[in-house]
């Protein structure tokens, strides 16, 4: 076969696949394409605690009854390692966070309300870096329980279904890892409201897929045995 017919042919075979290709809609181009880099990821890792926030100092000291800035004579306590979870990614992960720690008789509300505005505060440098981030929003409060209410309730200025899925399970799973809280992998709450309480609890698929609450009807009515406390053992 000659060159000539050989490169004939070659070049009608550009042009049908340079017809076919512009028949599907693609363009031609005659220069290299960047299409970026690789999407990155973020670690997830979380770095070291970093040191209390004002906010959540003011919230201890004024739900203890004590005076931050006042001297008692001693020094202050050191502040304790608190773990609390933030969004990264779609699920959520550990973080500790150093949390002053509270002197008052019971501990459980100045606890949740520091956990709280652990919560609602910015992520640090650090952590933002390693794709950590929050969802709860910075004018939810929280207040102890109503009477009626089981003494390990908690009722928050925002009915718990009403806040974004992300910032409830947010919530439910650091309240649950708390030792002051008691540590039941769960939180008790209620809004502002009369509606009872419910139990939430802080599951494996809540923490890999924070978004199935929303869609589950999570919160768990809480019966009245639960209520008024275990049964008496005849």
């Amino acid at each position: 076969m000659r060159p000539g017919r050989r490169t004939g042919r070659r070049t009608a075979a550009m042009v049908v696949l340079a017809l076919a290709a512009a028949g599907c809609g693609i363009r031609g181009t005659s220069v290299p394409v960047d299409a970026g880099g690789a999407p990155s990821r973020v670690s997830c890792k979380a770095p070291a605690s970093p040191a209390p926030s004002a906010s959540a100092s003011a919230s201890a000291s004024a739900s203890s009854g004590t005076d931050a800035g006042s001297g008692s004579g001693t020094d202050a306590d050191p502040a304790s390692q608190a773990l609390v979870y933030l969004v990264c990614g779609s699920a959520l992960a550990q973080v500790e966070r150093a949390v002053p720690p509270s002197k008052a008789d019971d501990p459980r509300l100045p606890t949740a309300r520091a956990l709280l505005h652990e919560l609602q505060r910015e992520p640090s440098a650090d952590e933002e870096k390693a794709g950590f981030s929050t969802a709860l929003p910075r004018d939810v409060k929280v207040t102890g329980p109503r009477d009626g209410d089981p003494a390990d309730a908690l009722r928050l200025s925002i009915r718990p279904e009403d806040l974004p899925s992300f910032a409830l399970a947010q919530l439910v799973c650091t309240y649950g890892a708390s030792p002051a809280l008691g540590r039941t992998h769960a939180a008790v709450l209620g809004g502002p409201g009369d509606d009872t309480a419910h139990r939430y609890d802080c599951s494996a698929d809540v923490l890999a897929n924070p978004d199935i609450a929303e869609n589950a009807g999570w919160g768990d009515p809480l019966s009245e045995e639960a209520e008024g406390g275990a049964p008496q053992q005849g």
